[in-house]
């Protein structure tokens, strides 16, 4: 029944023009699931009564500016995968698709003016494919990283094989998205080569950065130590201090897309924060 209606809502979204752009900036959540994880020591460095639920929750933002759109991450599980019905087994459970959700929202794929990915690994890019015309926003070191043969360790190439021919923008520090200071892309490098933050300035809500895997619990905050499998651990720990600093100096409030405990509490599309 679910599925039927998702499909539903993405048939009536694909015949209707998206909404009127709103007089200020919106950001919509977007559920993409659960991520299975029994014991979070090997792979982020904690013990299971160090964190509030060692889950992870998978999530998909979009970003509704005056001036266009901006898709923030991918998913883990694709759409069709999940549409399918199939039992889930393995790693990542989800009963919502990306398309449904945007859908919720008024909008279809085609309809968005950015992509942009925090990182490269496959729980972000699960429907990246699906925004190839939309212009993707990278820096150069991930946009290499992602096209290496072979391919770097947790990514799913075929997830986004379609961005190679896309229209790209290589971006260096940090980058004015609509050229307001309202939606700014931050480099935050360490977890991949390439790793990006995305700051958010809502006029209601305040600035609120969505920080990709820079950290994945809310309990590594604070913390001084780096998760195990960082790429580069010593511009990890850098990057944390960089961000720490940020947080203190402007009060802008971390959303960590994998805290299933903070996720839950978040309102989802079709609700926005503004």
């Amino acid at each position: 029944m679910r599925t039927a209606f998702a499909a539903l809502l993405i048939a009536l979204a694909g015949a209707q023009s998206p909404p009127p752009a709103p007089k200020t900036v919106r950001l919509y959540v977007f559920d993409c699931g659960t991520l299975n994880i029994a014991d979070p020591m090997p792979l982020f460095g904690l013990r299971k009564d160090e964190v509030g639920a060692t889950n992870l929750s998978d999530a998909a933002y979009l970003i509704v500016h005056p001036r266009g759109t901006l898709i923030w991450d991918a998913g883990f599980l694709t759409d069709s995968v999940i549409e399918s019905g199939a039992p889930q087994t393995g790693m990542a459970r989800a009963s919502k698709t990306l398309k449904g959700q945007l859908a919720q929202a008024g909008y279809k794929p085609s309809d968005i003016t950015y992509l942009a990915l925090s990182h490269y690994h496959g729980d972000h890019t699960g429907n990246a494919n699906d925004f190839r015309t939309s212009t993707w926003l990278v820096t150069r070191v991930e946009h290499d990283a992602m096209f290496s043969v072979p391919p770097p360790r947790i990514a799913s190439p075929d997830t986004y094989s379609a961005l190679k021919d896309s229209k790209t923008v290589f971006i260096e520090g940090d980058y004015d998205v609509f050229g307001d200071g309202t939606v700014v892309i931050k480099p935050t490098p360490g977890h991949t080569p390439g790793h990006l933050a995305l700051v958010v300035k809502l006029a209601k809500t305040g600035p609120v950065m969505l920080t990709g895997d820079m950290y994945h619990y809310p309990e590594e905050v604070n913390r001084d130590d780096v998760p195990p499998g960082e790429a580069d651990k010593a511009l990890a720990t850098q990057t944390r201090k960089a961000v720490r600093a940020f947080v203190q100096k402007t009060g802008t409030q971390l959303w960590i897309g994998h805290d299933l405990v903070g996720f839950a509490k978040l309102r989802k599309s079709p609700e926005f924060y503004e």
